[in-house]
């Protein structure tokens, strides 16, 4: 078979999971905001399924990443939980049972030859600590982060070597503070502001420790993986372009800038500076985040942002919203996946890789999540019980000839990771969209490898197709 999609030697061909996605809330010291909110409002949830069991990964361990090797992974990226590891918030006392897990789930991944990308927060902040403190709106709770990623660095930095601070941090500024997606389902523009800086803060913070320690003399490297959406304006007009311009700001550069060039994008400051909804901020942290830049980026892609001027009046005078200077845009002729209402759009990846090669120094970077979430799948089920998803293969095959495009080109990108590797718990959808290499049978929590899954590992093995 001809290879005409070659991709570079040591290429990292994987998927991504998280802890609170995937290991189910078995022994768990405390409870995440997730957690707490399906306890009290169940209903919430697609079909009414929480986080209890998820895919079960913390008792199948063994057996799931013996089946992501069998789908041709070479790295997979999961998350500790704060709330399974530490029994103490304040002294980072941790939970015997959480350190045993973590280590076997380790050492595990690196039996099988698999790498482990280990990230410290994917939404699942301790609910005591939004109880207590406020959560990411506040700075004690950055404090309290800090002290557990130190301690994660402690206890798993021999073996880890990739590590990074967040997931996808725009989802906690949009989904909690902005748009009530995520609890505590607030609509506070001017919280939001000061939790995005706060998060900024932490993740830099969390970078200085760790460059301090031993992971990072022993060759460990800390990033962030950051959920990208290219804005693209409706047209040229100045209007729609300036509209598309701060949407870029607000969704993407407010963490891609600090993350990187350690400062927020200056037209950025000045609009809310102006607004009166900028974050309160120190000299000496401004000198932390411009110090503490990651080692490499991760990139999580699904979908653009097309963004016109306003045309209409907001729909919500009580607070401010970054939709004061935009409105999205619905192109008529976009290509939808029906299932999940986002755009198909595979050349933006493309754009993201010129865009870190130009704008940001052309630091190492990999895509961290690219996926397809269908609801239904089981209509695809065939005769041996397995889910035919060539829709998956197209488009992950869409994806990569356009990343290849921008490697060749030069972009500095060294690895691929696909959502996910076993279909997962997907917050308030639940298991309603199915993203995984591998289905998973959710009352038997039986695990089958789909099509997608047999033809990843014929990807990773050939290096390309």
């Amino acid at each position: 078979m001809a290879i005409k999609y070659k991709f570079p030697d040591n290429f990292w061909w994987g998927a991504a999971t998280s802890g609170p996605q995937s290991e189910g809330r078995f022994h768990k010291a405390h409870r995440s905001v997730f957690d707490y909110w399906y306890d009290t409002e169940p209903e919430a949830f697609f079909n009414g399924v929480g986080p209890n069991v998820a895919s079960n990964f913390y008792n199948d361990y063994v057996r799931d990443i013996a089946l992501m090797k069998e789908v041709g992974l070479n790295s997979v990226r999961t998350s500790i939980q704060w709330t399974r590891l530490i029994k103490d918030f304040e002294t980072a006392e941790v939970d015997p049972d959480g350190v045993r897990f973590y280590n076997a789930v380790i050492d595990e991944f690196l039996r099988q030859g698999i790498r482990p990308i280990m990230n410290l927060h994917h939404f699942d902040l301790p609910v005591e600590l939004y109880e207590k403190y406020g959560g990411w709106a506040s700075k004690r709770v950055v404090e309290l982060f800090v002290i557990f990623a130190k301690k994660c660095f402690e206890l798993f930095g021999d073996r880890v070597k990739d590590w990074t601070t967040f997931n996808e941090p725009m989802v906690v500024v949009e989904g909690e503070y902005l748009y009530q997606f995520h609890y505590p389902l607030l609509v506070d523009g001017k919280k939001a502001c000061q939790v995005l800086y706060n998060l900024n803060l932490a993740s830099a913070k969390a970078i200085q420790v760790f460059h301090a320690s031993d992971c990072a003399a022993h060759g460990g490297r800390i990033g962030i993986v950051l959920n990208l959406t290219p804005a693209y304006p409706r047209s040229e007009d100045p209007a729609d372009v300036a509209a598309a311009a701060f949407a870029e700001d607000f969704k993407n550069n407010s963490f891609l800038y600090p993350a990187i060039k350690g400062h927020f994008p200056e037209k950025l400051v000045e609009t809310l500076k102006k607004d009166g909804v900028l974050w309160q901020a120190t000299p000496e942290e401004g000198k932390i985040i411009a110090e503490n830049t990651v080692d490499f980026l991760g990139v999580n892609y699904y979908q653009p942002f097309r963004a016109k001027a306003r045309e209409s009046e907001l729909p919500n005078k009580l607070t401010w919203l970054p939709e004061k200077y935009f409105e999205q845009y619905h192109m008529p002729d976009a290509r939808m996946n029906p299932y999940r209402g986002w755009e198909i759009y595979p050349k933006a990846i493309y754009d993201i890789a010129c865009n870190v090669r130009d704008n940001l120094g052309n630091i190492p970077w990999y895509i961290s999540e690219n996926g397809m979430g269908v609801e239904g799948e089981e209509k695809y089920r065939n005769a041996e019980g397995a889910i035919d998803d060539d829709y998956r293969i197209d488009f992950i095959k869409e994806h990569l000839e356009w990343l290849h495009k921008g490697i060749e080109e030069g972009s500095n990108c060294f690895g691929y990771h696909l959502w996910t590797p076993i279909d997962c718990w997907s917050w308030m959808n639940a298991y309603k969209n199915r993203y995984g290499l591998i289905g998973l049978e959710l009352t038997t929590q039986t695990k089958t490898i789909k099509k997608s899954g047999h033809w990843f590992k014929e990807l990773a093995t050939n290096n390309g197709f």
